[in-house]
This record gives structure tokens, sequence and C-alpha cells, in this order.
């Protein structure tokens, strides 16, 4: 189970997406295959796309999956929460480092929504109105999802739901806010651009 949901967070959307139009997304923009960047260079409905898909990556590791492997097995509640836990974990490694592009892949926020809206869906849906909150202010992709990084944490330890899954949740929050490392740097330089501003400097189209 963790294997099959590792190989369905791998897949490269982003990647795959621009490739079908011939363009090598690790090469222009960011250089990041999740669907910021493709939003960015292939534009809105090839962005939509990629964030749906990488979404629901995570979201079928941890619902339909499980589903799948506990209609073949004996599975107590205890261990269904636990398979689902593993699951989402094994899509959010896979995206992140997926094994078709050597290990270098996205950063995770769409594939983490995803599996939160399957294992916690109203923490994942205060972590998305965070996002959308967040974002609406500033208009920074990375601001937003940092935050939602943060709240997503702080929502599954303020509602009902168990230890193991609060601690993966902060585990998970810290490699997306890790994940979003340049993006900070670029933050603090002044360089970060907004969605749908247009680059003035080598710099800013990294």
């Amino acid at each position: 189970m963790a294997v099959a949901a590792y190989l369905l967070g791998s897949i490269p959307t982003g990647y795959l997406v621009a490739r079908a139009k011939r363009i090598d997304i690790r090469t222009v923009g960011s250089g990041n295959i999740g669907a910021t960047n493709v939003f960015r260079i292939l534009g809105k409905p090839a962005g939509i796309f990629v964030l749906v898909a990488d979404g629901l990556k995570g979201f079928a590791a941890s619902a339909w999956l499980v589903d799948f492997i506990i209609r073949l097995f004996a599975v107590t509640p205890e261990q269904n929460e636990h398979f689902r836990i593993v699951a989402g974990i094994c899509a959010v490694l896979g995206h992140n480092f997926t094994c078709w592009l050597k290990f270098k892949g996205g950063k995770g926020i769409a594939t983490s929504a995803g599996v939160y809206f399957a294992l916690a869906p109203l923490a994942a849906g205060i972590a998305l109105g965070t996002w959308i909150i967040v974002f609406a202010l500033s208009r920074y992709v990375s601001v937003a999802s940092i935050a939602a990084a943060v709240a997503l944490p702080a929502a599954v330890w303020l509602t009902p739901n168990s230890l193991v899954l609060r601690i993966v949740t902060t585990a998970l929050g810290l490699l997306a806010i890790v994940k979003h490392r340049s993006n900070i740097q670029r933050l603090l330089n002044g360089t970060e651009r907004r969605l749908g501003q247009k680059s003035t400097t080598p710099e800013a189209t990294k």
C-alpha cells in the first residue's frame, strides 16, 4: 500500500502537462513542477488542471486506495486510520521527491490538501480558508501556502484527532515550509513575484 501510494503521488502532473506542450517546466519560471509555475508559464486552464490533479493524488491515496485495501483484509478502526496516514505520507513524499525526475518534485501543498480532505476535512477546510484569505490579501502564492502549512497542524491539534495524526501533520507542515525555503529567501530579498506579476529581472523569474 505504501509503495502504491508513493507511486500515485509521484506522478509528475505539472511536468507531463508541460511536456505535452513541448516545454520542460523544470527549465522555465521557478523550475518547480507544481501548479503555480504551470499557471505562470502555461496559463490558467493548465494551472487549474495540475492543481486539481495533484490534490486528487493525495485524496485517492488516503481514501480510495485504502478503501480498496481494507476490503481485502480484516482491518481494525485503529489500523484503518494508520493505513490512511501512511498512505497520505507516502503520496506527499512521492510528489515532493518523485522517482521519475531524479527525486526532485513539487512542494506538496495541493497533494497534502487532498490527503487531509480525506483524513481531517474540518482541519483541511480551515487551512484552505487560511490560504484563500492570505492570498487575497497578499497575492503571494508562497505566503498563502506557508500560512496554510502553519494553519493545518494548528487546526488538527485544535480539532478532535488522534495524537498520531497530530504529530504527522506537524511534521508534514514543517516539510512544506522547508520546501518553500527559496521562496522565503526571495520574500526577504524583495524579489518574490505576486501571481500575475510580470517579471522584470532575471532573479524574479525564478
